[in-house]
């Protein structure tokens, strides 16, 4: 009984870190979402991690020149 109560258990947190990593945001989306909020040119993107959580840095160049990097959670 015992055992099946843990298969049953280790396939629900399974399924459920499947289910998390399915909402997370690509990050080929957010450099796309990131350039289009911003009016701006795509120069580089990586996901980190950052205080413990991964995120996408997005450095993008606007219209007027400068140089802006902002930061997308990945879970967003």
């Amino acid at each position: 009984m015992m055992s099946r109560l843990n298969t049953l258990l280790l396939t629900a947190l399974l399924a459920l870190a499947a289910a998390s990593s399915a909402w997370a945001i690509s990050l080929e989306d957010a450099a796309r979402q990131a350039a289009r909020q911003h009016d701006a040119k795509v120069l580089s993107a990586r996901t980190i991690n950052r205080d413990g959580r991964r995120v996408h840095e997005i450095k993008l160049l606007t219209r007027n020149g400068v140089v802006k990097t902002v930061y997308v959670p990945e879970d967003s």
